[in-house]
Protein backbone atom coordinates (compact mmCIF):
# COMPACT_ATOMS: atom_id res chain seq x y z
CA UNK A 1 0.00 0.00 0.00
CA UNK A 2 1.36 3.43 -0.99
CA UNK A 3 1.92 5.63 2.04
CA UNK A 4 0.50 8.55 0.00
CA UNK A 5 -2.82 6.77 -0.65
CA UNK A 6 -4.52 8.37 2.36
CA UNK A 7 -3.43 11.79 1.07
CA UNK A 8 -4.81 11.15 -2.40
CA UNK A 9 -8.11 9.87 -0.97
CA UNK A 10 -8.60 12.87 1.34
CA UNK A 11 -11.11 15.08 -0.46
CA UNK A 12 -13.17 16.58 2.38
CA UNK A 13 -11.41 19.94 2.20
CA UNK A 14 -11.77 20.02 -1.60
CA UNK A 15 -15.51 19.33 -1.31
CA UNK A 16 -15.98 22.17 1.18
CA UNK A 17 -13.97 24.54 -1.02
CA UNK A 18 -16.21 23.73 -4.00
CA UNK A 19 -19.21 24.72 -1.90
CA UNK A 20 -17.56 28.06 -1.17
CA UNK A 21 -17.73 27.66 2.61
CA UNK A 22 -14.12 26.68 3.42
CA UNK A 23 -13.17 28.71 6.53
CA UNK A 24 -9.46 27.95 6.87
CA UNK A 25 -6.15 29.44 5.66
CA UNK A 26 -7.71 32.82 4.80
CA UNK A 27 -4.88 35.29 4.19
CA UNK A 28 -4.99 38.49 6.25
CA UNK A 29 -3.65 41.36 4.15
CA UNK A 30 -3.69 44.07 6.83
CA UNK A 31 -4.05 43.71 10.60
CA UNK A 32 -4.95 46.49 12.99
CA UNK A 33 -6.42 44.27 15.73
CA UNK A 34 -10.24 44.44 15.88
CA UNK A 35 -10.42 45.18 12.14
CA UNK A 36 -8.48 43.34 9.43
CA UNK A 37 -8.44 43.24 5.64
CA UNK A 38 -9.09 39.91 3.91
CA UNK A 39 -9.55 39.53 0.15
CA UNK A 40 -9.64 43.31 -0.13
CA UNK A 41 -12.54 43.61 2.34
CA UNK A 42 -12.64 45.22 5.77
CA UNK A 43 -13.65 42.55 8.32
CA UNK A 44 -14.32 42.72 12.05
CA UNK A 45 -12.04 40.13 13.66
CA UNK A 46 -13.78 37.99 16.28
CA UNK A 47 -11.53 34.96 16.05
CA UNK A 48 -8.07 36.11 17.12
CA UNK A 49 -6.21 35.19 20.30
CA UNK A 50 -4.70 38.69 20.34
CA UNK A 51 -6.40 39.16 23.71
CA UNK A 52 -4.98 42.56 24.67
CA UNK A 53 -4.82 43.79 21.08
CA UNK A 54 -1.08 44.44 21.24
CA UNK A 55 0.08 43.03 17.89
CA UNK A 56 -0.49 46.43 16.29
CA UNK A 57 0.66 48.51 19.28
CA UNK A 58 3.28 51.10 18.22
CA UNK A 59 5.62 50.18 21.10
CA UNK A 60 5.53 46.49 20.20
CA UNK A 61 6.20 47.20 16.54
CA UNK A 62 9.05 49.59 17.35
CA UNK A 63 10.65 47.10 19.75
CA UNK A 64 10.61 44.39 17.07
CA UNK A 65 12.14 46.68 14.46
CA UNK A 66 14.87 47.88 16.82
CA UNK A 67 15.73 44.29 17.76
CA UNK A 68 16.21 43.37 14.11
CA UNK A 69 18.43 46.40 13.61
CA UNK A 70 20.60 45.41 16.59
CA UNK A 71 20.67 41.59 16.39
CA UNK A 72 19.59 40.72 12.85
CA UNK A 73 16.66 38.56 11.80
CA UNK A 74 17.56 35.35 13.63
CA UNK A 75 19.90 33.75 16.16
CA UNK A 76 21.24 30.98 13.87
CA UNK A 77 21.58 28.41 16.60
CA UNK A 78 19.99 26.70 19.57
CA UNK A 79 19.87 28.21 23.06
CA UNK A 80 22.27 25.47 24.11
CA UNK A 81 25.03 26.61 21.74
CA UNK A 82 25.24 29.91 19.83
CA UNK A 83 21.58 30.94 19.88
CA UNK A 84 21.28 32.75 23.22
CA UNK A 85 21.18 36.55 23.23
CA UNK A 86 20.70 38.88 26.18
CA UNK A 87 17.04 39.44 25.22
CA UNK A 88 16.32 35.77 25.94
CA UNK A 89 17.77 36.03 29.43
CA UNK A 90 16.05 39.35 30.13
CA UNK A 91 12.67 37.95 29.06
CA UNK A 92 13.15 34.83 31.20
CA UNK A 93 13.97 36.90 34.28
CA UNK A 94 11.10 39.31 33.69
CA UNK A 95 8.55 36.55 33.21
CA UNK A 96 9.73 34.66 36.29
CA UNK A 97 9.29 37.79 38.40
CA UNK A 98 5.90 38.62 36.84
CA UNK A 99 4.48 35.11 37.34
CA UNK A 100 6.03 34.50 40.76
CA UNK A 101 8.32 31.56 39.92
CA UNK A 102 12.03 31.00 40.48
CA UNK A 103 13.01 30.54 36.84
CA UNK A 104 11.64 30.54 33.29
CA UNK A 105 12.94 28.79 30.18
CA UNK A 106 12.04 29.95 26.65
CA UNK A 107 11.15 27.65 23.76
CA UNK A 108 10.69 28.57 20.11
CA UNK A 109 6.89 28.03 20.08
CA UNK A 110 4.16 27.30 22.59
CA UNK A 111 3.47 23.93 20.97
CA UNK A 112 7.15 23.05 21.23
CA UNK A 113 7.13 23.96 24.92
CA UNK A 114 4.75 21.10 25.69
CA UNK A 115 6.65 18.67 23.47
CA UNK A 116 9.93 19.77 25.00
CA UNK A 117 9.10 19.87 28.69
CA UNK A 118 6.56 17.11 29.34
CA UNK A 119 8.36 14.05 27.85
CA UNK A 120 11.63 15.27 29.39
CA UNK A 121 10.11 15.23 32.87
CA UNK A 122 7.86 12.16 32.59
CA UNK A 123 10.08 9.23 31.64
CA UNK A 124 10.02 5.42 31.89
CA UNK A 125 8.45 4.32 35.16
CA UNK A 126 6.61 7.62 35.63
CA UNK A 127 2.92 8.38 35.11
CA UNK A 128 1.51 11.23 33.04
CA UNK A 129 -2.13 12.16 33.75
CA UNK A 130 -3.99 14.47 31.34
CA UNK A 131 -7.42 16.07 31.15
CA UNK A 132 -9.36 14.64 28.18
CA UNK A 133 -9.78 18.15 26.72
CA UNK A 134 -6.16 19.26 27.10
CA UNK A 135 -4.67 21.08 24.13
CA UNK A 136 -3.35 18.96 21.25
CA UNK A 137 0.24 19.91 22.10
CA UNK A 138 -0.13 18.34 25.55
CA UNK A 139 -1.77 15.21 24.15
CA UNK A 140 0.98 14.82 21.56
CA UNK A 141 3.59 15.35 24.26
CA UNK A 142 1.88 12.51 26.11
CA UNK A 143 2.14 10.29 23.06
CA UNK A 144 5.88 11.00 22.83
CA UNK A 145 6.26 10.16 26.51
CA UNK A 146 4.22 6.98 26.02
CA UNK A 147 6.57 5.99 23.20
CA UNK A 148 9.37 6.19 25.76
CA UNK A 149 7.41 3.84 28.07
CA UNK A 150 5.87 6.47 30.32
CA UNK A 151 2.42 5.40 31.56
CA UNK A 152 -0.14 7.71 29.99
CA UNK A 153 -3.56 8.20 31.65
CA UNK A 154 -6.58 10.45 30.90
CA UNK A 155 -9.37 11.67 33.15
CA UNK A 156 -12.79 13.14 32.33
CA UNK A 157 -12.79 16.82 31.50
CA UNK A 158 -12.35 18.98 34.62
CA UNK A 159 -13.77 16.10 36.68
CA UNK A 160 -11.84 15.99 39.93
CA UNK A 161 -13.60 12.84 41.15
CA UNK A 162 -12.47 11.01 38.03
CA UNK A 163 -8.95 12.41 38.43
CA UNK A 164 -8.84 10.98 41.95
CA UNK A 165 -10.15 7.62 40.74
CA UNK A 166 -7.29 7.50 38.22
CA UNK A 167 -4.67 8.45 40.80
CA UNK A 168 -5.95 5.91 43.34
CA UNK A 169 -4.91 3.10 41.01
CA UNK A 170 -1.32 4.31 40.64
CA UNK A 171 1.62 3.45 42.94
CA UNK A 172 2.12 6.10 45.62
CA UNK A 173 5.90 5.95 45.24
CA UNK A 174 5.90 6.43 41.43
CA UNK A 175 6.62 9.76 39.76
CA UNK A 176 3.38 11.41 38.60
CA UNK A 177 2.74 14.57 36.59
CA UNK A 178 -0.77 15.97 36.11
CA UNK A 179 -1.08 18.38 33.17
CA UNK A 180 -4.15 20.52 32.55
CA UNK A 181 -5.05 23.58 30.55
CA UNK A 182 -5.64 26.55 32.84
CA UNK A 183 -8.16 28.03 30.43
CA UNK A 184 -9.38 25.37 27.99
CA UNK A 185 -8.77 26.68 24.50
CA UNK A 186 -12.03 25.56 22.87
CA UNK A 187 -14.62 26.55 25.47
CA UNK A 188 -12.85 29.10 27.68
CA UNK A 189 -13.64 27.05 30.79
CA UNK A 190 -11.23 27.35 33.73
CA UNK A 191 -9.71 24.33 35.46
CA UNK A 192 -10.73 23.67 39.07
CA UNK A 193 -7.14 24.23 40.12
CA UNK A 194 -7.58 24.40 43.92
CA UNK A 195 -9.24 20.98 43.99
CA UNK A 196 -6.76 19.57 41.47
CA UNK A 197 -3.84 20.69 43.64
CA UNK A 198 -5.46 19.22 46.74
CA UNK A 199 -5.85 15.83 45.04
CA UNK A 200 -2.34 15.98 43.57
CA UNK A 201 -0.83 16.53 47.01
CA UNK A 202 -2.84 13.63 48.45
CA UNK A 203 -1.41 11.24 45.84
CA UNK A 204 2.14 12.61 45.66
CA UNK A 205 1.79 14.07 42.16
CA UNK A 206 3.26 17.20 40.59
CA UNK A 207 1.13 19.67 38.58
CA UNK A 208 1.75 21.56 35.35
CA UNK A 209 -0.76 24.15 34.13
CA UNK A 210 -0.90 25.33 30.52
CA UNK A 211 -1.73 29.04 30.72
CA UNK A 212 -1.62 29.81 27.00
CA UNK A 213 -5.15 31.29 27.13
CA UNK A 214 -4.96 32.48 30.75
CA UNK A 215 -2.03 34.90 31.00
CA UNK A 216 -3.23 38.40 30.27
CA UNK A 217 -6.81 37.18 30.71
CA UNK A 218 -7.37 36.00 34.31
CA UNK A 219 -5.58 36.38 37.63
CA UNK A 220 -4.16 39.48 39.30
CA UNK A 221 -3.01 41.79 36.52
CA UNK A 222 -3.38 38.90 34.07
CA UNK A 223 -0.96 36.58 35.87
CA UNK A 224 -2.94 33.45 35.01
CA UNK A 225 -4.81 30.58 36.59
CA UNK A 226 -2.72 30.03 39.71
CA UNK A 227 -2.90 33.74 40.47
CA UNK A 228 -6.68 33.77 40.03
CA UNK A 229 -7.06 31.16 42.77
CA UNK A 230 -4.21 32.43 44.94
CA UNK A 231 -2.28 29.15 44.63
CA UNK A 232 0.88 30.20 42.77
CA UNK A 233 3.07 28.90 45.61
CA UNK A 234 1.39 25.47 45.36
CA UNK A 235 1.60 25.15 41.55
CA UNK A 236 4.72 23.32 40.39
CA UNK A 237 4.98 24.40 36.76
CA UNK A 238 3.26 26.79 34.37
CA UNK A 239 3.78 26.85 30.63
CA UNK A 240 2.57 29.43 28.16
CA UNK A 241 2.98 31.04 24.79
CA UNK A 242 3.86 34.43 23.32
CA UNK A 243 1.42 34.08 20.42
CA UNK A 244 -1.59 35.45 22.31
CA UNK A 245 -1.34 38.09 25.03
CA UNK A 246 2.34 38.72 24.25
CA UNK A 247 1.64 39.37 20.53
CA UNK A 248 4.65 37.44 19.31
CA UNK A 249 5.86 33.87 18.74
CA UNK A 250 7.49 31.52 21.25
CA UNK A 251 6.76 29.67 24.46
CA UNK A 252 8.01 29.21 27.98
CA UNK A 253 7.86 27.05 31.08
CA UNK A 254 8.10 28.52 34.59
CA UNK A 255 8.99 26.61 37.73
CA UNK A 256 11.64 25.79 40.36
CA UNK A 257 15.24 26.59 39.45
CA UNK A 258 16.32 22.94 39.73
CA UNK A 259 13.61 21.79 37.32
CA UNK A 260 14.33 24.53 34.79
CA UNK A 261 18.05 23.74 35.00
CA UNK A 262 17.29 20.08 34.25
CA UNK A 263 15.18 21.01 31.21
CA UNK A 264 17.96 23.28 29.92
CA UNK A 265 20.33 20.33 29.78
CA UNK A 266 17.98 17.50 28.81
CA UNK A 267 15.13 18.81 26.63
CA UNK A 268 15.68 17.82 22.95
CA UNK A 269 13.17 20.39 21.71
CA UNK A 270 15.33 23.10 23.26
CA UNK A 271 18.77 21.70 22.52
CA UNK A 272 18.09 20.82 18.87
CA UNK A 273 15.93 23.81 17.82
CA UNK A 274 16.88 27.33 16.82
CA UNK A 275 16.10 29.84 19.55
CA UNK A 276 13.32 32.46 19.45
CA UNK A 277 14.14 35.35 17.12
CA UNK A 278 15.27 38.73 18.46
CA UNK A 279 12.12 40.41 17.12
CA UNK A 280 9.92 37.82 18.85
CA UNK A 281 11.61 38.36 22.21
CA UNK A 282 11.52 42.14 21.88
CA UNK A 283 7.81 42.08 21.03
CA UNK A 284 7.06 39.86 24.02
CA UNK A 285 9.08 42.13 26.34
CA UNK A 286 7.28 45.23 25.07
CA UNK A 287 3.92 43.50 25.54
CA UNK A 288 4.87 42.53 29.09
CA UNK A 289 5.81 46.15 29.77
CA UNK A 290 2.38 47.30 28.60
CA UNK A 291 0.57 44.61 30.58
CA UNK A 292 2.39 45.60 33.77
CA UNK A 293 1.76 49.31 33.17
CA UNK A 294 -1.87 48.93 32.08
CA UNK A 295 -3.53 46.04 33.98
CA UNK A 296 -6.86 47.69 33.18
CA UNK A 297 -6.55 46.13 29.71
CA UNK A 298 -7.41 42.79 31.34
CA UNK A 299 -10.57 44.31 32.82
CA UNK A 300 -11.55 45.71 29.40
CA UNK A 301 -11.09 42.31 27.77
CA UNK A 302 -13.29 40.58 30.36
CA UNK A 303 -15.91 43.33 30.11
CA UNK A 304 -16.05 42.87 26.32
CA UNK A 305 -16.46 39.11 26.75
CA UNK A 306 -19.28 39.57 29.28
CA UNK A 307 -21.02 42.03 26.95
CA UNK A 308 -20.93 39.49 24.13
CA UNK A 309 -22.12 36.62 26.33
CA UNK A 310 -25.15 38.65 27.39
CA UNK A 311 -25.75 39.76 23.81
CA UNK A 312 -25.67 36.22 22.43
CA UNK A 313 -28.00 34.96 25.17
CA UNK A 314 -30.41 37.82 24.55
CA UNK A 315 -30.53 36.76 20.89
CA UNK A 316 -31.44 33.23 21.99
CA UNK A 317 -28.18 31.61 20.94
CA UNK A 318 -26.61 28.67 22.80
CA UNK A 319 -23.22 29.61 24.24
CA UNK A 320 -20.63 28.31 26.69
CA UNK A 321 -20.24 30.91 29.45
CA UNK A 322 -16.81 31.71 30.89
CA UNK A 323 -14.74 34.37 32.63
CA UNK A 324 -12.27 34.52 29.74
CA UNK A 325 -11.94 36.05 26.28
CA UNK A 326 -13.40 32.95 24.57
CA UNK A 327 -17.15 32.75 23.84
CA UNK A 328 -18.27 29.70 21.80
CA UNK A 329 -21.63 29.80 20.03
CA UNK A 330 -22.95 26.26 19.53
CA UNK A 331 -24.54 25.52 16.14
CA UNK A 332 -24.43 21.69 16.25
CA UNK A 333 -24.19 20.27 12.74
CA UNK A 334 -20.89 20.31 10.79
CA UNK A 335 -22.38 21.39 7.46
CA UNK A 336 -24.43 24.05 9.22
CA UNK A 337 -21.26 25.31 10.91
CA UNK A 338 -19.53 25.79 7.56
CA UNK A 339 -22.56 27.62 6.15
CA UNK A 340 -22.93 29.74 9.29
CA UNK A 341 -19.26 30.72 9.07
CA UNK A 342 -19.58 31.73 5.40
CA UNK A 343 -22.64 33.87 6.01
CA UNK A 344 -20.94 35.64 8.93
CA UNK A 345 -17.93 36.28 6.71
CA UNK A 346 -20.16 37.67 3.97
CA UNK A 347 -21.63 39.99 6.61
CA UNK A 348 -18.19 41.30 7.52
CA UNK A 349 -17.35 39.20 10.60
CA UNK A 350 -14.58 36.61 10.93
CA UNK A 351 -14.85 33.84 13.55
CA UNK A 352 -13.38 30.35 13.89
CA UNK A 353 -15.42 27.33 12.83
CA UNK A 354 -14.67 24.42 15.18
CA UNK A 355 -15.86 20.99 14.07
CA UNK A 356 -15.24 17.37 15.22
CA UNK A 357 -12.80 15.93 16.16
CA UNK A 358 -11.79 19.29 17.64
CA UNK A 359 -15.13 19.34 19.45
CA UNK A 360 -17.54 16.52 20.43
CA UNK A 361 -20.08 15.26 17.85
CA UNK A 362 -23.03 17.63 17.33
CA UNK A 363 -21.12 20.40 19.13
CA UNK A 364 -19.78 22.25 16.09
CA UNK A 365 -19.40 25.88 17.03
CA UNK A 366 -18.48 29.38 16.06
CA UNK A 367 -15.64 30.00 18.51
CA UNK A 368 -15.53 33.73 19.03
CA UNK A 369 -12.77 35.47 20.97
CA UNK A 370 -12.29 39.07 21.98
CA UNK A 371 -9.68 41.74 22.54
CA UNK A 372 -9.30 44.57 24.98
CA UNK A 373 -9.20 46.84 21.93
CA UNK A 374 -12.65 45.86 20.63
CA UNK A 375 -14.95 48.87 20.93
CA UNK A 376 -18.72 48.72 21.38
CA UNK A 377 -19.24 49.48 17.70
CA UNK A 378 -17.27 46.34 16.77
CA UNK A 379 -19.12 44.18 19.30
CA UNK A 380 -22.52 45.37 18.10
CA UNK A 381 -21.56 44.64 14.49
CA UNK A 382 -20.71 41.08 15.52
CA UNK A 383 -24.02 40.68 17.36
CA UNK A 384 -25.97 42.11 14.41
CA UNK A 385 -24.28 39.65 12.03
CA UNK A 386 -25.01 36.68 14.32
CA UNK A 387 -28.63 37.81 14.69
CA UNK A 388 -29.11 38.07 10.92
CA UNK A 389 -27.42 34.77 10.07
CA UNK A 390 -29.02 32.79 12.89
CA UNK A 391 -32.47 33.92 11.75
CA UNK A 392 -31.70 33.04 8.14
CA UNK A 393 -30.67 29.54 9.22
CA UNK A 394 -33.61 29.14 11.63
CA UNK A 395 -31.40 28.80 14.69
CA UNK A 396 -33.38 31.48 16.52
Amino acid sequence: MDIFEKCINFTRADDVKKLGVYPYFRAIEENEGPVVKIEGRTIVMAGSNNYLGLTAHPRVREASINAIKKYGSGCSGSRYLTGTIDLHIELEHRLAKFLGFEEVLLYSTGYQTALGAIPTLAVKGDYLILDKEDHASIVNAGMIAKGAFTEFKRYKHNDMEDLESVLKKLPMDAGKLIVSDGVFSVTGEIVNLPELLKIAKKYNARVMVDDAHAIGVIGKGGRGTASKFGVTDQTDLVMGTFSKTFSSLGGFVAGPERVINFLKHHSPALIFSASPTPASCAAALASLDILEEQPELVDKLVANSKYMQKGFKDLGLNIVESETGIVPVIVGDVDLAFLFWRKLYDNGVFVNAFIPPGVPPHMSMMRTSYMATHEKVHLDMILDAFDKVAKELNLI
